[in-house]
């Protein structure tokens, strides 16, 4: 069989534990037998981010610029207890944190739909997808702990020096403070990439906050969504046949909760954290999700929405058979070669990438999967499967739509 042509690399970012070991398996089995695989690697390891002070994930994240597309293993962001573990120089932020940042981009989420793992909402009958913001808010708020009676202000200094104040609280005793900011530059490029993403995609867009409450912070972002689809996309969702609205979150719970799925919704960093979690959940499992930080300039990296499976890690490292899920690490790889050979206009590279799709899905209907599937799997006729069993199954299904 002749391999699969590629053109142009992909930014390849390894990462850790059992989702590093899956990897392997994933590129051996279900990628360099078909494709001739092209590459450019960066090791987003813990212990090579260490040795390199983490420039290697600065590095990973400016050749996605070069090259627009990249694919990402899940990775480690140590707490102190990986310090001593792996004799960590300092507790080195998250790389996926690093790379939104650098990339100014926004995360997409979605359930993958596998017949037999039916939604735990009754009337979902598509995929939900989630786009998150993914700077400021909570996650890069200042705290203070108050001791004792005082003012708190909110204080914004000028460059001229002048000052504005807003009474925060009074406090009559002790209590917390936590300040937070977003920037209008990245609430611009969070709004451009959920409309160009539903404009890809050809679904509905909503947005929700708290702007009731928020009457200036949850507000401007209102504002922004509403001023750029009106300057920008208000004719491109029309000729589309799509929609845009805004809603407040509470209200988008509740139609969530009873639509049938099928839309992208956004929501602001510690929201979408929050929901996408939740959608993962209730359509069946983190492991059964896709992942893509898109940007604005039309840069894109695909990854998988859970962690580095540490449990079966240290299960692994005795020479135990584990039943890890990798799927949504090889919807990482697929999804990253589909948008590769869309760029660089590879129709072979982009069925390849739908065929090893639809290889997990008829593998999983057809009974074989993983140890967390077969527990919610309503199939009749179920067999568990290691993880070198699955994806040597996948490899087998794949083989016969490939023939």
């Amino acid at each position: 069989m002749t391999k699969i042509k590629m053109t142009t690399p992909l930014v390849e970012m390894d990462g850790d534990e059992m989702t590093r070991v899956l990897w392997k398996m994933i590129k051996d089995e279900l990628l360099e037998p078909f494709v001739d695989l092209k590459t450019e690697y960066y090791d987003l390891g813990l212990v090579h981010r260490n040795e390199t002070d983490d420039q290697v994930t600065i590095d990973s994240a400016e050749a996605t610029k070069k090259y627009g597309v990249a694919v990402k293993c899940a990775t480690i962001t140590p707490n102190a207890a990986r310090m001593p573990e792996y004799n960590l120089k300092e507790m080195w932020k998250s790389p996926n944190g690093t790379i939104r940042a650098i990339l100014d981009g926004t995360v997409f989420r979605a359930p993958i739909i596998v017949k037999g793992i039916e939604p735990y909402v009754k009337t979902w009958k598509k995929p939900i997808t989630i786009a998150r913001h993914a700077y400021g808010d909570v996650y890069k708020a200042t705290e203070m702990k108050v001791p004792a009676a005082g003012k708190a202000e909110l204080v914004y200094t000028a460059e001229d020096g002048t000052e504005t104040r807003e009474l925060i609280h009074d406090f009559k005793g002790a209590g917390i403070l936590q300040g937070m900011h977003n920037l209008n530059q990245s609430i611009e490029s969070f709004a451009r990439s959920c409309f160009n993403y539903a404009l890809d995609t050809k679904q509905d867009l909503w947005f929700a906050t708290k702007d009731t409450i928020s009457k200036k912070y949850d507000h401007t972002f209102k504002d922004i969504f509403q001023d750029i689809y009106d300057a920008e996309y208000a004719e491109k969702f029309e000729k589309e046949g799509i929609t845009y609205f805004y809603t407040l979150i509470d209200d988008a719970v509740a139609r969530v909760i009873r639509s049938e799925g099928g839309y992208i919704w956004a929501c602001k960093n510690y929201d979408g954290d929050v929901m996408s979690d939740m959608v993962a959940t209730a359509f069946g499992s983190l492991s059964m999700m896709t992942s893509v930080l898109v940007s604005p300039q039309g840069y894109y990296e695909y990854e998988a929405a859970h962690g580095t499976v540490q449990r079966h890690y240290y299960k692994y490292l005795k020479g135990e058979k584990t039943s890890t899920n990798p799927i949504a690490t090889i919807f990482a790889w697929s999804g990253a070669l589909r948008k590769r050979g869309e760029m660089d206009q590879l129709p072979d590279l982009m069925n390849f990438a739908d065929k090893l799709e639809e290889a997990c899905i008829k593998t999983i209907e057809n009974g074989d999967m993983t140890g967390d599937l077969a527990l919610i799997s309503t199939a009749e006729e179920k067999r568990v499967c290691t993880s070198e069993e699955f994806i040597q199954a996948i490899r087998t299904t794949l083989e016969g739509l490939l023939a």
